[in-house]
């Protein structure tokens, strides 16, 4: 690579770089914003007046709320029923309550809805076999509802009550009025083209079906009516000096709940609460935010606690009778999707303790513990509760990632937490939510298995922000709660039972100072350093693991233009190339499957890295739910022919053709012969003779990435089959072997211009022969392209739009011509599938998948 390709490629990486830390940056300098203005507004407000507000609110309007709320969450599931009848799907009612509940109470309160609501959608809804695409279809039509929810009230709040828009935007009228009808203008072309639409709307190469009028009006008319109840919610708990009609008030929330999708903070925690204190500036502000927190206690966290208990519960209750196996069927069902779950409650449980930590301690729980316990107990609890939030903040990502260490450190700092929380002032409300997450992960401790080292797990801009943005929460939370304390030296030395100013400032060293050094230890360790692509070291490396595998295709490795990712241990690689911005495997990982597993998610981390699309091509069936924990879909992209050689025989009816081939081409004088590697040097000019001729009556050049490309280097690794015309090679096809004898078949196959006719039967006929008689168990013919795939109306987009390549792309490739070659062996069809992100990424990634195929990587190499 010359330097000038060097330096823009160094260029294209600091771009990269730079995109991807400027989201998270944006999004952590307005949650920053948000807390100055929070703070503004706050100055003179004090905590126990807050908690006094909080319990004068009247029992008829907490009644109230959570009657809003059931209807809301209720109205919540109609989204996917709509979702699921827009995708042609019948699923049970009960069915579609249940999941979806559990999803949106864990979407809501911790925010990763990519990780939470959708993972859960998608393990709950397996057993009605929808797949990753449909799944992503759901939560993408959901959010659709609700963003055409939010924008119908907006725009009508801004129509209907222009002068109160303008005084809360600090616009003109006019302009309020203008962004209101631009509002309801989108509404209504959504609402147009899914009634009226007659095709599918193109955007970036992915068709949209418009829904039709049935759904798309309901969608329309559900999305408001959910908004506005869950709007009451916090409207009926608003207090009694809160002037505001429930109409003006919609407007104001709909506000809120933009500002709180923008900042990307979960649950839009601060950022909700401060667009509401700004827009209501006549309400006393303790009065207000009690209000605030009993809404977050009724619409958020009961429902949290309810899902999460309805989740980890379900098979429990479903086996009441067969309690001696109930931990065992609750840990079976729940560890699928516990990394997601216990990533977002980890995270959840750190942020609890590090608040809890910044506010005082109620005064008549601390005047118990001090008749049991000496000072020094509840000094050193305090600073170990921050101490332990924070470590569940830095490893909750770990346990989405599933590390293995991660999970029993987990363990033990909640259990460490609930102490703490306990021992610093009796929290008993907080001790039981952490001793929750502690469930959640012992019945899911079968999900985390990979043997990773923590500080392998190198942090990414949305989660530095995100912790960074719970840290600074806690903080001004602290600087709340003891402002009227002034600062002095001596506070740093001051031990009392009341004295909160002190452990809420040693606290907070502590924490920046852990945060800090972890932070640094993260980003200046030095990164593994990535492949390139395979030299001579390499492929001694791989030949052992290849060696011992039981299926030919890991000998694609030995092609020598691929790179190779080795385990730690040495036991275990995968191959892969770069196309675009895709990083495609061939294949699953080859070698021990701890190593194999432990590889797919160091490829995902790098992927991710460069920004890029990770791929896995010609996968098997048996690993595809270890691709779905990395958010992959899987695409059925035909069926490879193996055919069982104890079973092949040229005998009887169905044989016919092959034994007639056969002996024709003994006929006219063909013989057969394997040659070992060590005598194909001798053979390679005429083997290179006949590649030559072969490729020139073809009209085509080498392939590359998933069969190999003709060199005397690569050829000569291998045993060579060779048909002979009267004692003259006139084919040969190297073979790709086995160490196990599990399987052989064919790489490169070239026939002579002078070959007998009938040469290609022979040929296989021959090798199956011979793989029987040597002690192999099956003969692989390779993959058939879009084969299997279903044919049913309802079937999948994928399916349906490969069935039409499948019969009608003849010009571009003989699909079905080669499917039925194959068949005359008789063989046994296994799926395969391509494994990729779904939605908008899917197209893109076809095309670079297929200009790896075509050899485009050698063309890149040639440059």
């Amino acid at each position: 690579m010359s330097a000038s390709e060097r330096a823009a490629d160094s260029e294209a990486g600091g771009r990269e770089l730079l995109w991807r830390w400027a989201g998270p940056l944006a999004a952590l300098v307005f949650f920053a914003l948000v807390v100055v203005l929070l703070h503004h507004q706050l100055s003179r407000l004090h905590v126990r007046s807050v908690f006094e507000h909080l319990h004068a609110i009247p029992r008829r309007q907490v009644l109230a709320a959570l009657g809003f709320t059931l209807l809301s969450y209720w109205l919540l599931t109609t989204y996917d029923l709509l979702a699921l009848r827009y995708l042609r799907r019948v699923i049970a009612y009960p069915r579609i309550v249940f999941t979806s509940f559990i999803a949106y109470s864990f979407g809501h309160t911790l925010g990763f809805s990519a990780f939470t609501g959708a993972a859960i959608r998608f393990r709950l809804y397996a057993t009605e076999q929808v797949s990753a695409v449909e799944v992503a279809t759901v939560t993408a039509f959901c959010s659709l509802s609700l963003g055409l929810g939010l924008a119908t009230i907006s725009g009508l709040s801004l129509l209907l009550t222009p002068a109160n828009a303008a005084a809360v935007l600090h616009l003109r009228q006019s302009w309020t009025m203008l962004l209101g009808m631009g509002l309801l203008a989108a509404v209504c072309a959504y609402g147009l083209w899914a009634c009226s639409a007659q095709r599918p709307l193109e955007i970036r190469g992915w068709a949209l079906r418009p829904p039709g009028a049935a759904i798309g009006l309901t969608q329309l008319a559900l999305s408001v009516l959910d908004l506005s109840l869950s709007c009451a919610v916090v409207w009926s708990l608003l207090p009694a000096d809160a002037d505001i009609g429930f109409i003006p008030f919609l407007g104001v929330y709909a506000v809120a709940v933009i500002a709180g999708i923008i900042s990307h903070v979960p649950g839009g925690v601060g950022v909700f609460e401060a667009v509401i204190l700004f827009t209501l500036p006549n309400v006393a502000p303790e009065a207000l935010l009690g209000s605030l927190l009993a809404y977050r206690g009724i619409y958020y966290f009961a429902p949290l606690v309810c899902g999460a208990l309805l989740f980890a519960s379900k098979e429990l209750s479903a086996q009441r009778g067969r309690l001696a196996r109930a931990q065992e069927l609750a840990s079976l069902y729940v560890a699928p999707v516990v990394p997601q779950v216990a990533g977002g409650l980890t995270f959840l449980a750190g942020a609890l303790l590090l608040f809890s930590g910044a506010t005082p301690a109620v005064e008549e729980r601390l005047y118990f513990l001090n008749r049991f316990l000496p000072l020094a107990v509840l000094e050193v609890s305090h600073l170990a509760g921050s101490a332990v939030g924070l470590g569940l903040l830095v490893l909750a990502r770990a346990l989405f990632r599933r590390v293995q260490a991660a999970y029993y450190i987990c363990v033990w700092l909640l259990v460490g937490g609930i102490f703490a929380s306990l021992l610093k002032g009796l929290d008993f409300e907080e001790a039981s939510l952490l001793a929750l997450v502690l469930g959640v992960l012992i019945l899911g401790r079968r999900a985390f298995y990979r043997p990773t080292a923590i500080l392998a797990e190198r942090f990414t801009p949305v989660w530095v922000a995100s912790i960074a943005g719970v840290v600074i929460t806690a903080l001004w939370i602290g600087i709340i709660t003891s402002r009227h304390v002034p600062y002095s030296d001596e506070l740093w030395w001051t031990f009392a039972l009341h004295g909160h100013a002190p452990r809420v400032l040693r606290a907070s060293l502590a924490v920046i100072l852990l945060g800090s050094a972890f932070v640094l230890l993260n980003m200046l360790r030095p990164a593994r350093p990535e492949p390139a692509v395979a030299d001579a070291a390499d492929l001694a490396r791989a030949t052992p693991l290849i060696a011992a595998c039981d299926t030919t295709l890991a000998n694609a490795a030995l092609t020598g233009d691929k790179r190779l990712l080795f385990s730690d241990a040495d036991d275990a690689f995968v191959m892969y190339q770069i196309a675009g911005h895709s990083w495609i495997a061939l294949g699953d990982p080859v070698g021990a499957r701890g190593g194999a597993e432990e590889l797919v998610w160091r490829l995902r981390e790098m992927s991710d890295h460069h920004g890029a699309r990770l791929v896995f091509y010609q996968v098997c069936g048996e690993r595809l739910g270890l691709y779905a924990d990395l958010g992959l879909a899987a695409l059925k992209i035909g069926e490879e022919a193996r055919v069982p050689l104890a079973d092949f025989s040229l005998e009887g009816a169905p044989r016919a053709d092959l034994r007639q081939a056969w002996r024709r081409a003994q006929r006219d004088g063909a013989t057969f012969e394997v040659v070992q590697s060590a005598d194909v040097p001798r053979l390679m000019p005429v083997l290179q003779e006949i590649s030559s001729s072969w490729l020139s009556s073809k009209s085509t050049g080498e392939k590359g990435f998933s069969v190999g490309a003709f060199s005397p280097a690569y050829v000569q690794q291998f045993p060579v089959a060779v048909v002979r015309a009267q004692g003259v090679p006139a084919a040969f096809a190297n073979l790709w072997l086995t160490g196990t004898r599990s399987e052989l078949s064919v790489d490169l196959m070239r026939f002579a211009p002078d070959a007998p006719r009938g040469a290609m039967d022979f040929l296989f006929i021959e090798l199956m022969q011979w793989g029987r008689a040597q002690g192999y168990q099956w003969f692989n013919l390779g993959m058939a392209p879009l084969s299997g795939l279903e044919a049913h109306p309802l079937a999948p987009a994928w399916h349906r739009v490969g069935n039409f390549i499948f019969r009608h792309g003849e010009h571009f490739y003989n699909f079905d011509g080669l499917r039925r070659y194959k068949a005359k062996f008789d063989p046994a069809w296994e799926p395969r599938y391509l494994v990729a992100p779904g939605g908008m990424a899917l197209p893109r990634v076809l095309i670079d998948v297929s200009v790896l195929i075509a050899g485009g990587v050698r063309e890149l190499f040639a440059r």
